[in-house]
Formats: structure tokens, sequence, C-alpha cells
């Protein structure tokens, strides 16, 4: 049990976010190359591209991802339809190795002209800047200092948030997009080293709400019973509807594990301390 609990930490931690986002692509063939900024989260989700020039984005729906390799060497494969106005226009292949892109392609639909794609650097960018597009809601946010978090949502109202800031010498905030309330519809989390001496990341969760087509913050617990306070490294166990946090107290590691009950109102159903 502890070894697989290790595992899915590890994973956890491994999905957290490609720190190198967004992508800066050109396309390598015809008379007028265009650039494009691609952005997308966990295992490819949360897609869209914005093309430079033009202000509006362009989503895009995940087909498939593939995994090839080994650590360090790993390569992702994305497959991404391109979707304007409900109709599938073309689509975006995408492979990347180390945060960075190896190999990256565009076809378009209506003549199934290939356009290749490289990466380049732009020296305007912004490279702490990141974001998702989930539910029809375009989700900013800075990979750095910067603690501001914006919804921009389909019926035009923005909301403007605050995460947590860091306390640590190295700042690094990740984002994570899953199904934290076991619902079937994805959420968003964001995680910053611990304030201690960060072998934990703390994370401030926000659920989708299918009605009011809302993002609202997630309640942390406050259960004493806890060895935790707080979202500390959370993972989830799926088959179960299990939401489970971990951290370090003194010289040991402890695992708190929590269900839900309805208003996604969390509760603490046991703790335990996992061996060394």
């Amino acid at each position: 049990m502890i070894k697989t609990l290790k595992l899915i930490m590890a994973l956890a931690l491994m999905s957290v976010g490609v720190k190198s986002q967004p992508f800066l692509l050109k396309s390598g063939t015809g008379a007028k190359p265009f650039l494009m900024n691609i952005y997308y989260g966990t295992g490819g989700k949360g897609a869209y591209v914005k093309y430079l020039g033009q202000q509006g984005v362009i989503p895009l729906l995940l087909k498939s991802r593939k995994t090839q390799g080994e650590a360090p060497a790993v390569q992702l494969t994305y497959v991404w339809d391109e979707v304007l106005d409900g109709k599938v226009t073309g689509t975006y292949q995408l492979s990347e190795q180390s945060n960075q892109v190896s190999a990256a392609l565009y076809i378009r639909n209506k003549d199934q002209k290939r356009f290749k794609l490289e990466q380049v650097k732009n020296p305007e960018a912004d490279a702490e800047k990141a974001g998702y597009l989930l539910h029809g809601t375009l989700i900013s946010f800075s990979k750095g200092m910067d603690d501001r978090l914006t919804f921009r949502y389909p019926d035009k109202l923005t909301k403007t948030a605050r995460l947590p800031g860091f306390d640590s010498p190295d700042p690094q905030r990740k984002g994570t997009i899953a199904d934290y309330n076991f619902d079937g519809y994805d959420d968003v989390a964001f995680s910053i080293p611990d304030a201690g001496m960060g072998v934990y990341r703390t994370f401030t969760i926000y659920l989708y709400n299918p009605v009011s087509k809302r993002f609202e913050q997630l309640a942390e617990p406050q259960d004493p019973r806890a060895k935790c306070t707080g979202f500390c490294d959370v993972t989830l166990d799926q088959k179960n509807k299990r939401f489970i946090t971990a951290c370090r107290g003194g010289a040991s590691w402890w695992t708190n594990v929590y269900q839900y009950q309805s208003r996604n109102r969390l509760v603490w159903l046991s703790s335990r301390k996992a061996a060394n």
C-alpha cells in the first residue's frame, strides 16, 4: 500500500504541468509564415492556440496522447482537433521531449494541406504566463511571482482571484487539470512549494460547477484529527473516490484520506503514518 501511494504521489508531481509552455510555433512552409502560441495542461487537456497579432483564441480538443521512452528521455505526443464554431477545421500534432518541441504539424481539413511547425524563441513573450481553455473558460495565471488568477467565462464575465504567494527561494507555480471531486468534469488546481523546506507542494483547487458554469474554490477541511493542514501533495483515488493529502511532520510522512459529502464538502476518514 505504501509503495503504491508513493508511486501515485510521484506520478502526480510529474503531471502537474509543463513549465516551458506556452510554446511559440512558426509555420515552415508557405509564402506567409504564421506564428502562434500553443497552450495546454495536464495530459494535453485545456489546450488552445493563439495566433500572434490576433485577439481571439482557437479551442483544441484532445484526440489522443502517446508516451514513448523512459525517464528522463520521455517523449509525449499529442493530437488535437482544431474546432471553430463547432466544426473541426484542422488537426494539430505535437511531440515534446525535455520541455522542448521535437516535432509539430498542422493539417488543414478543407484541402488536407500540411504545415510543418517548428519551435522558435520569442524575446517579447512573458515566459511566466500560462493558461488553459477549460469548459469554454479561459484561465490565465503566472508561474512566477504574480499571484493573479483570471477566469474569462464564455458569457464574457471575467473574475479575478489571488493565489497564495511564495515563501520559497525557488518559486514555481504549477497548474494541474483533473477531476478533483469525481463528478465527471475536469477542475483546475495550482500548487507551490511549501513554506518550510519545500519537500511537498500546497494546492489551491477550483472545482467546475456544471450548473452555474463557474469555477468555485474548494474549501479546506478543518478536522483536528488530520495530520496535515491545508491541501498538501494532493492525489486522487479514482476507483474509491477518495481525496488524499500527504505532508511531513517532524521526521515522519503522514497521509490523510477524505471523501466528499453533499455540496463538495470534504470529510476526514483516516490518517496514517507512511514508512520512511
